[in-house]
């Protein structure tokens, strides 16, 4: 979205719909600095950009005073060939003033559209890289919207906030310094009649805001549950329990809400013109009226007379955006400050400056004297992006794990068991390095995780989760996220071992069927099995398991447990295990509980041994 120059009555409605409360906003410290560091690419194109604008300006207040001296010279002398002459010229300016708007909305264009793409890629890939937490806060809306709406009002503050305050002032120069040298009586009477404009135009201004404000509040509800109400899960809860009838209602309701703060907005705005209408009136009758009186004297020709009509009719549209114009540019830097709120934010984790690649081939895993809590909200977030408020406590939590030490040799099977909240899953996000620990080393084949590269980590490590994620894409692009370069003999191999490929060849499209949103046109265990597939075909070193069994019928648990162990075999394994007949296997069994390994050994000795994992075995198997 690329605005143009700011003429007119147009550009006077936009300055009166933006919020008047950045007026009273105070900027952090250096953002003005920032912003322009981010017009530098666009340097050459600015300049331009600006020289057009100023000419066009200039363009536009040649065009009346040579219709006077068409009058004056032509028309009331009767000289053919002046007003010809005269005639072409304007013309000519006709054809050069709109070949000009073209050029200029193409630099317009260039300049904005070039810097959204850049802030758009820097946001986006700046969320990309924060710790998982982050997305546990953030309210995906709030942040969706610093990619669109905080980015594009960014955006205005180098084309229509900047060709629009150069075109205006150079436009109001002009244009007064020509009323003047016409007559310094009518131009001051013109400008005395400014405040009964503009003191009702502040008013309809803060009216509008706050209308405006209210029609994107409820846009912004009804936005919010058309998203929950449109995804599978959504409509299937409205189908099951019998809701229909009412979604419509309250549907309905809120948008009846939109449609009133829109009648509102437009009967001010068509208020709002009819006033700019009426005083550009009023204007005309005091040249027409004074003017002619003066003509008729002879202290003003025709020519001058027609000529002043006309400027006057261009002077209050420049003069009322110019009285706004502080508040678009607060807007538009609040818009950058709202952004770079985003960018600030530093990733927990980040790859060291020197960092190496971890080995090739089986490697043991080791976490020696690992103790984690969860981040502060203010380190992981911010209060803005979530539904929190400032007074909101930001302590950390109590720590989730406590000196945990352990040695999971090459190519061995590791299951970790044990209560809800024990810190199974914690202990794979930070194998996973979705975390760092706070004290303590955790290692792949002998090196530190903060001193791995992230390329190296992301191909040894693999990981399977409950709740197998899919992309709304089809079941190829889903495989070959993993292995982009992956032939389709590769993917039928992983599909096979996954036990899968029988139910792709079946599908009419085949590869190329679209699993829907979150994979929901396939069941529970054919997503698990697409997701091993995937697990496959990365081939990690290390698989980190949160067993994918747990939710699944008999016949499809029996399915994917074949796959898992095709995809466990020589590799390095550390499985959440919820079932416990699922660890009878394990080379090593821990057992944790508060953040702590209280037993380790093998389902026999275990058992043996009695204590909490007995308890754990006997309790599922008490039937």
């Amino acid at each position: 979205m690329t605005m143009g120059l700011g003429h007119g009555p147009g550009a006077t409605m936009r300055g009166f719909t933006r919020d008047r409360t950045v007026r009273q906003h105070q900027l952090t410290r250096g953002t003005r600095r920032r912003v322009l560091g981010y017009g530098r690419p666009f340097r050459n194109d600015i300049i331009l950009y600006l020289i057009l604008t100023i000419v066009a300006a200039a363009l536009g207040v040649a065009t009346p005073l040579l219709l006077g001296r068409i009058i004056d010279l032509g028309v009331i002398p009767g000289d053919r060939q002046v007003v010809l002459r005269l005639g072409i010229l304007v013309a000519v300016l006709a054809v050069l003033e709109a070949g000009l708007t073209v050029v200029t909305r193409f630099y317009g264009a260039r300049i904005g559209e070039g810097l959204i793409l850049n802030l758009r890629t820097e946001v986006f890939s700046h969320v990309l890289r924060q710790p998982i937490a982050f997305f546990t806060r953030a309210q995906t809306g709030a942040l969706v919207n610093r990619l669109n709406t905080d980015v594009i009002g960014a955006q205005t503050a180098f084309t229509s906030i900047l060709s629009g305050l150069v075109s205006n002032l150079v436009s109001l120069a002009l244009i007064l310094g020509a009323l003047v040298t016409m007559s310094w009586q009518i131009t001051l009477l013109a400008l005395l009649l400014l405040p009964i404009f503009l003191i009702p135009a502040h008013r309809m201004g803060q009216r509008l805001s706050q209308l405006t404000r209210t029609q994107m509040t409820l846009n912004a509800e009804l936005a919010t549950r058309m998203t929950e109400r449109f995804n599978v899960a959504g409509a299937l809860l409205v189908r099951l329990f019998g809701r229909p009838a009412q979604e419509d209602s309250e549907y309905a309701e809120r948008a009846q809400g939109v449609r009133n703060a829109g009648v509102r907005i437009a009967v001010n705005r068509v208020v709002f013109m009819a006033g700019l209408g009426l005083v550009a009136a009023l204007a005309t009758a005091l040249v027409y009226g004074l003017g002619g009186l003066m003509a008729v004297a002879g202290q003003l020709t025709v020519g001058t007379l027609v000529a002043m009509a006309a400027l006057l009719g261009r002077m209050y549209g420049p003069l009322t955006a110019l009285s706004n114009v502080r508040v678009d540019i607060m807007t538009a830097l609040v818009s950058f400050e709202r952004i770079f709120e985003v960018l600030d934010l530093e990733p927990l984790v980040r790859e060291a400056h020197d960092a190496v690649d971890l080995p090739e081939g089986q490697v043991e895993v080791e976490l020696d004297g690992v103790s984690f809590s969860y981040p502060r909200a203010e380190d992981v977030s911010i209060a803005s992006l979530e539904s929190r408020s400032g007074a909101e406590s930001e302590t950390g939590g109590d720590p989730v794990l406590r000196d945990v030490s352990v040695r999971i040799g090459a190519g061995q099977l590791v299951a970790l068991v044990g209560p809800s909240g024990a810190g199974k899953s914690t202990l794979t996000t930070l194998v996973s390095r979705l975390y760092d620990p706070a004290d303590g080393v955790v290692r792949i084949g002998g090196v530190d995780l903060r001193s791995a590269t992230f390329a190296s980590l992301s191909r040894t490590v693999g990981v399977v989760t409950q709740e197998a994620h899919m992309f709304n894409d089809t079941i190829r692009a889903n495989l070959l996220y993993a292995a982009p370069q992956a032939t389709t003999g590769q993917l039928e191999e992983a599909l096979r071992a996954a036990q899968v490929w029988p139910l792709v060849e079946r599908l009419p499209e085949g590869l190329d069927t679209v699993v829907g949103d979150r994979g929901h046109r396939l069941s529970g265990g054919e997503k698990q099995r697409l997701a091993i597939a995937r697990l496959l075909l990365k081939s990690p070193a290390v698989v980190l398991l949160d067993e994918a069994t747990a939710h699944l019928d008999s016949e499809s648990e029996v399915a994917v447990q074949r796959a898992l162990d095709e995809a466990l075999t020589g590799r390095t394994s550390i499985v959440i295990a919820h079932r416990l007949s699922t660890v009878r296997g394990a080379d090593q069994i821990l057992v944790l509980d508060r953040g702590q390994i209280v037993q380790r050994g093998t389902h026999e000795e275990l058992l043996a041994a009695g204590g909490l994992y007995r308890t754990l075995h006997d309790t599922q198997f008490r039937t």
